[in-house]
C-alpha cells in the first residue's frame, strides 16, 4: 500500500511539473480517497486560456510523465475540441479545461466532499 501511495505521489508531482511547464492556471488536487465508490484516488484539475494551451498542457503532461516515469495514460478523451481533456492514469485523473467549460461543469463543486489542495504558481 505504501508503494502505491509513493507511485501516486511521484505521478502527481510529475503531472504538476508538466502543467506548470506550459503555465496551466488554477491548479487544484482533489483527494478522493476518503469518499466511497470513487473510480480513482485523485483528480488534478487545471485550465488553459485557449484550445491551443489546453492541448499544450496535455502534451506537456504526457511527455513529462513518459520521460520521467515511463508511464502513459490509460485513456485520453476530449483532445479533438480541447475544451475539456481528460487524461486517465488509473489512480490519478487529470482534467484540463478551458475556463468557461470548467465553470459550467463545476467539477470541484460536484466533488465538494473531497479534500482540496490549491497549487500556488509564480506566473
Amino acid at each position: 500500500m505504501a508503494k502505491e501511495n509513493n507511485n501516486s505521489d511521484a505521478l502527481i508531482s510529475t503531472i504538476l511539473e508538466g502543467i506548470e511547464d506550459v503555465k496551466g492556471k488554477e491548479i487544484k488536487i482533489l483527494d478522493l480517497r476518503d469518499i466511497e465508490n470513487t473510480v480513482c484516488d485523485y483528480f488534478i484539475i487545471c485550465e488553459g486560456n485557449s484550445n491551443t494551451q489546453v492541448n499544450a498542457i496535455v502534451n506537456a503532461v504526457q511527455k513529462k510523465v513518459s520521460k520521467t516515469l515511463k508511464d502513459h495514460p490509460w485513456h485520453v478523451e476530449g483532445s479533438d475540441n480541447a475544451e475539456w481533456v481528460l487524461m486517465d492514469y488509473v489512480n490519478v485523473v487529470v482534467h484540463v479545461f478551458q475556463k468557461h467549460i470548467r465553470q459550467y461543469y463545476d467539477i470541484e463543486g460536484l466533488w465538494g466532499d473531497a479534500k482540496t489542495t490549491v497549487i500556488e504558481t509564480s506566473y
